[in-house]
């Protein structure tokens, strides 16, 4: 039944989308095995997709469109801006700064390469910074979206694998602080190479103090998420009900730039969004039983042999797959196809699960500024027009930065896992 792994992946190759070829492999698998057992598909695929948790998902997506169409990212982008926009490559320190408040607001990599390419790219160019460098990265800065929490990756990975979202938050903090900080000092280089500044002097107390004061409504939500999870106050899907009451007070009462005429394309974007997801969950939740009915996990163990039992040859392997995968299939669906897959492999070598998810979602989002598929280059390029390809000599380092962190949060654990520690005590 192994071959039926390789039938997936022949199938997505050829452009099937992920989640009929999850239904079409699991069909074809059941009906190889017992063609009795089909009566259990509509429970398999509904109890997948029956969870509290999972209705996280939907919230921060709407969370996100109330965050962008009300105001938020603008005012982001001016206080990073205020703080490091006298600095060597201030506006490309901008992006990266403004990215990572902007991911932890959102918790999706398009919105932020959207919103934040949308509004500083033409302003990079405006002041003579190269198109390629700026196009380049605003998409390998978007890539802390899924890191950083809220992440709906994540969230993702936590219903899959049955792990805690509070702890999986946690940890993706330092692999998200770390991403931002790398692309920075990056950004600083190239920067001072080309001697690109935006302002020549540093702001003063005043204008940071009205930054931060304009921005700290938009500042505030992030902590009161992570603090409310961690205090135990609400659970993570709770908190994704009070990010979306939060996102529309501020941006319909107090910004005043969300409009009720916004809302029902707000909603419907929403749902768009969110019924894919589900789909593909459900299509993944059948997937994963068909698996473990047919024993494939344990045949997958078997068949790496010494490899699955050495923590280090094991990760390094993952990796090579999950960023092989990742540079031609979606982020989402890359969880709901690995996770299953890898997960029996990860707990037989006693590797932390809540650290595997971490390693999974840095690994994935790099992906995400990979081609063929890299989806966010092709927003940010849309943006910028300009193709892809032109990208590639300040895109290769910054994918390389990426990397570099990536293993960092692959063979440094306790780097990452030192807060999930310390908040559980």
């Amino acid at each position: 039944m192994a071959w039926l792994i390789l039938l997936l992946f022949v199938l997505i190759l050829l452009r099937v989308p992920i989640a009929f070829g999850l239904s079409f492999v699991s069909f074809l698998g059941i009906m190889m095995t017992d063609p009795g057992l089909l009566i259990n598909v509509p429970r398999r695929i509904f109890n997948g997709i029956d969870s509290f948790t999972l209705i996280a998902v939907p919230l921060f997506i709407l969370a996100g469109e109330l965050m962008t169409q009300g105001g938020i990212s603008k005012r982001l982008i001016s206080f990073s801006q205020t703080l490091v926009g006298h600095m060597y490559g201030g506006l490309a320190l901008v992006v990266v700064l403004a990215s990572m408040f902007f991911s932890a607001l959102t918790g999706t990599a398009i919105a932020a390469a959207a919103a934040i390419g949308g509004m500083m790219i033409p302003a990079m160019t405006k002041e003579g910074y190269d198109i390629r460098f700026s196009t380049s990265l605003v998409a390998s800065s978007s890539t802390i979206g899924p890191i950083i929490p809220p992440s709906i990756v994540l969230i993702l990975y936590g219903v899959i694998a049955s792990e805690s979202i509070g702890d999986l938050f946690i940890a993706g903090v330092i692999p998200g602080i770390l991403m931002g900080a790398a692309l920075m000092i990056y950004s600083y280089y190239v920067g001072k190479k080309n001697n690109y500044r935006s302002r020549a002097e540093r702001a003063s107390f005043k204008e940071i103090i009205v930054g931060a004061k304009d921005a700290v409504l938009a500042l505030l939500m992030p902590l009161i998420i992570i603090g409310g999870i961690v205090s135990g106050y609400f659970t993570a899907t709770e908190s994704g009900v009070i990010a979306v009451l939060y996102a529309f007070i501020i941006g319909m009462f107090v910004y005043r730039e969300l409009k009720f005429k916004d809302l029902w394309q707000i909603v419907l974007n929403t749902a768009k969004t969110t019924a894919t997801i589900v789909f593909l969950i459900g299509s993944a939740s059948l997937f994963i039983w068909f698996l473990s009915f047919n024993s494939i996990p344990n045949q997958l163990v078997e068949l790496m042999g010494p490899v699955a039992e050495n923590q280090f040859l094991l990760l390094l392997v993952i990796n090579i797959v999950l960023l092989i995968a990742g540079t031609f299939i979606d982020t989402i669906s890359a969880v709901s196809i690995f996770t299953p897959l890898f997960l029996p492999l990860i707990l037989a070598a006693g590797i932390d699960p809540v650290h595997f998810g971490i390693v999974m979602a840095v690994n994935l989002t790099v992906g995400m500024v990979t081609p063929p598929l890299g989806v966010c280059l092709f927003v940010t390029a849309g943006i910028g027009k300009i193709s892809v390809p032109k990208m590639f000599k300040y895109l290769v380092p910054q994918i390389i930065i990426l990397i570099v962190v990536l293993l960092i949060v692959t063979y440094l654990p306790d780097v990452i896992m030192f807060p999930v520690e310390f908040f559980n005590g």
